[in-house]
């Protein structure tokens, strides 16, 4: 069985693009959404991306099939929001671990396909653990500054059951993206290094925060090395950034990074900013662009895509990265 940390060695990695932007071409309706298992659920669940794993597990796997055909090597689970505090919003909180059970088991039986049939290009699942809708580090309300809507220990517990849940459906690493808040991160490692030792089992931890605007903090405040000193306590297969930038945008700060940590890097950016409609318009070749800028530089192990990116962004990645060399790790820091 091959080895992510053999095989990001060897090559720049290509992780997948958007779900969110896959799941919107097939366009699907409140029904569809609740299939016949919630036909007469008591809440709205259109939006709910996660449940599409049990009412529309075909599409799931046919988008992770999508981009393993596009050249990634690593697609994420359909798991962002699969923490009872997230799910909540529907009113789900009790189907928390048959979601991520699930979704870790549709993207593995994907990979696993892939694998079989070409081994010397090994796939692999990452199970996506999202930053949940609640910040520890700051209050909702303005007129309330001490004021928390969540807690270290509720964020504990709730990632705790979502990592038991992808480790049981197959996942190969855990990848704590999105992070506007770095004490949610915080928690997310915390309940993940309970498990490891509970269970007596290793597994490799991707993190990726998110530089939030052009101030170049996270939404906590935090800066990229603040943000790095934070989690570095922690033995991680990578660190990177991911979502709020384009690829052009977020340059820099992987500069910082890339000079500042032994770990790993990676990069997953927008297409480009969004535009007057919320939409992303940079095309695969304008990203392609950007994104061979990080090779020439020696920035990253892995790239990929977050909002906007679809099967062609990640192929014009997956082309441009097969003629680098993927950044090495020098000494300790």
């Amino acid at each position: 069985m091959s080895n992510i940390r053999e095989e990001i060695q060897k090559r720049i990695l290509v992780l997948d693009g958007a779900m969110g932007t896959m799941l919107q071409a097939y366009n699907f309706t409140e029904e569809d959404f609740r299939g016949e298992r919630f036909k007469d659920y008591p809440s709205p669940l259109k939006g709910n991306n996660d449940l599409l794993s049990l009412t529309q597990p075909k599409a799931i796997a046919e988008i992770h099939a999508k981009y393993f055909e596009a050249g990634a090597d690593i697609v994420e689970t359909n798991t962002f929001s699969g923490t009872t505090i997230a799910m909540a919003d529907y009113n789900m909180e009790d189907l928390v671990y048959e979601l991520n059970y699930e979704s870790a088991k549709i993207a593995k039986e994907v990979a696993d396909k892939f694998t079989k049939e070409n081994p010397k290009k090994p796939r692999f699942v990452a199970g996506s653990i999202g930053p949940t809708n609640r910040t520890a580090s700051l209050s909702p309300d303005v007129n309330r500054p001490e004021y928390r809507a969540v807690t270290f220990e509720e964020l504990r517990i709730a990632y705790k059951q979502q990592v038991e849940a992808l480790i049981e459906g197959g996942i190969d690493m855990l990848l704590v993206e999105t992070i506007f808040d770095t004490l949610n991160a915080k928690a997310a490692l915390f309940a993940i290094e309970e498990v490891k030792e509970e269970r007596q089992i290793e597994i490799p931890i991707m993190v990726s925060g998110t530089i939030t605007d052009a101030s170049g903090r996270t939404l906590s405040g935090q800066t990229v090395e603040a943000f790095l000193t934070s989690i570095s306590h922690v033995p991680l297969l990578s660190v990177g950034f991911n979502c709020a930038l384009g690829a052009e945008q977020l340059k820099p700060y992987l500069q910082r990074l890339s000079k500042e940590t032994n770990f790993y890097t990676s990069a997953h950016p927008n297409a480009g900013l969004p535009n007057a409609f919320g939409e992303y318009d940079e095309s695969p070749e304008e990203m392609k662009t950007y994104i061979e800028e990080y090779l020439k530089d020696d920035l990253i192990n892995i790239i990929g895509g977050c909002c906007g990116t679809g099967p062609s962004h990640i192929k014009a990645i997956a082309e441009v990265a097969k003629n680098y060399s993927p950044r090495e790790l020098v000494g300790s820091f």
